[in-house]
């Protein structure tokens, strides 16, 4: 048939007994209507309607084609249905999270509030994640991408800071140069990964400094590192938006800021072609748009 518009009209019409009722419904004249009735009717070569001044009803015929046209419409419907849903962010989506992730959280949590159709399947690592050989669909990596294979998009950079209780300092001082932090009680980050040691990134006049303090304790998350220098146990070299809260609240604060001059960024990576799909799409532009401000 050239077109599904008399099939509609055939069904309004026969379903209100009515074509002035139909063309209501479909916002256009009750001759409108009863016209592409007709020349469906001629098309098919049967008597679909029975007409009268007072209503209109099916013929034997009209009713088993009715069937037969409501069948048709709801099938179309089932598949409009189906292709709006396909484009609708579902299903499972693998997210590789660093362990220093205080910073992701909250928009994580966010984006699986907003998509509830959505199953997050979530691993922290501290080690350099390949997305394509381990399936991950959407990997956040803090600190320099270099890979080539998968895309990347970069949100932005954080700073450093090396942070201590106001009692520690009232007991151990403040120290005023770098060299001075082999007087003080430093607390380092390892990487899980390597079992290296996190670096102290520490410069004088724009030039990186070799030296590195002696640790007097070390963990392998930041949490119990922050919260051990929260108690006056030591100083701890942290990325600044873990520790910005205590800070504001007084429990924490920052020194030899002018000796920090390393950042590090927050970037998404994912395998090629991945960010056609839905979810994919959904995430990154999510955590763009709610990582990219901070």
């Amino acid at each position: 048939m050239d077109s599904l518009a008399p099939l509609n009209s055939f069904i309004r019409a026969a379903e209100n007994e009515s074509f002035t009722v139909a063309g209501r419904e479909l916002g256009i004249s009750a001759s409108a209507v009863g016209k592409a009735v007709t020349r469906l009717e001629q098309r098919i070569g049967v008597r679909l309607l029975h007409r009268s001044t007072r209503k209109i009803t099916l013929t034997a015929e009209g009713e088993l084609f009715l069937k037969r046209c409501r069948r048709i419409f709801s099938e179309l419907e089932s598949a409009e249905q189906e292709i709006a849903q396909s484009h609708e962010p579902r299903g499972k989506l693998r997210v590789s999270l660093p362990l220093i992730s205080s910073l992701i959280i909250a928009p994580v949590s966010a984006f699986a509030a907003a998509h509830p159709s959505v199953e997050l399947d979530l691993e922290s690592s501290d080690r350099l994640v390949d997305a394509m050989e381990e399936g991950f669909d959407v990997v956040v990596r803090m600190g320099p991408a270099n890979d080539s294979g998968p895309m990347i998009r970069h949100l932005g950079a954080f700073s450093y800071a090396i942070v201590g209780a106001p009692k520690y300092f009232a007991a151990r001082g403040i120290p005023g140069a770098p060299e001075d932090l082999a007087d003080h009680d430093c607390l380092y980050h390892r990487w899980s990964s390597t079992g290296k040691l996190e670096r102290w990134q520490l410069s004088r006049d724009g030039a990186d400094l070799d030296f590195q303090p002696v640790p007097m304790a070390v963990a392998n998350t930041m949490e119990p590192l922050i919260a051990m220098a929260e108690q006056g146990l030591g100083l701890v070299y942290t990325p600044m938006f873990d520790v910005q809260k205590q800070i504001a609240a007084g429990t924490l604060q920052s020194v030899l800021n002018g000796n920090l001059r390393s950042t590090s960024s927050i970037q998404l990576l994912w395998p090629p072609g991945h960010h056609t799909s839905p979810k994919v799409r959904a995430f990154v532009e999510f955590m763009t748009k709610n990582l990219a401000s901070i």
